[in-house]
């Protein structure tokens, strides 16, 4: 995962820092629908579990699994498992927005707040729909970034 890349601008970056790159625009995004269909979530679930609470805490912990996120999606890209056309870059982000959603937010996340205590943990399995628009949007941003700074 060492190729270099540049962009229209001469930016040179290195695959990694494109995941991390489209994987904080697009947990940036998301945060965002977050805060407006269900701000709780935000504030109290994703920093919950870390033992932390409100909105500073939760978007700073979201967005940073938006960027490790987003180096594994790169490492996926890299690894030939699609072609590296725009479309089935972008197409990739968005089955790996679903990906995370089934088997992070879905499955691990309610098990982790329970775990932890949090008052609120949502049942097992959490298969919410709004958080499945949260999840494609972020892999959807997640693809398009990437694939215009690889």
């Amino acid at each position: 995962m060492a190729t270099q890349t540049a962009t229209d601008t001469g930016l040179v970056l290195d695959d990694w820092q494109a995941g991390v790159a489209g994987g904080i625009g697009g947990a940036t995004v998301m945060a965002v629908l977050i805060s407006v269909m269900n701000a709780a979530v935000l504030k109290g679930a994703i920093p919950g579990l870390y033992g932390l609470s409100g909105g500073v805490a939760g978007w700073t912990v979201h967005l940073a699994h938006g960027a490790v996120l987003g180096v594994v999606f790169a490492a996926l890209v890299e690894s030939g498992l699609v072609g590296r056309s725009t479309g089935a870059t972008v197409g990739l982000g968005v089955l790996w927005g679903v990906v995370t959603w089934v088997a992070l937010a879905a499955l691990v996340m309610p098990v982790w707040l329970s775990a932890v205590g949090f008052p609120m943990a949502p049942p097992f399995p959490n298969f919410a729909v709004p958080s499945l628009l949260w999840h494609a949007v972020y892999g959807g941003v997640l693809g398009v970034a990437y694939a215009v700074l690889r």
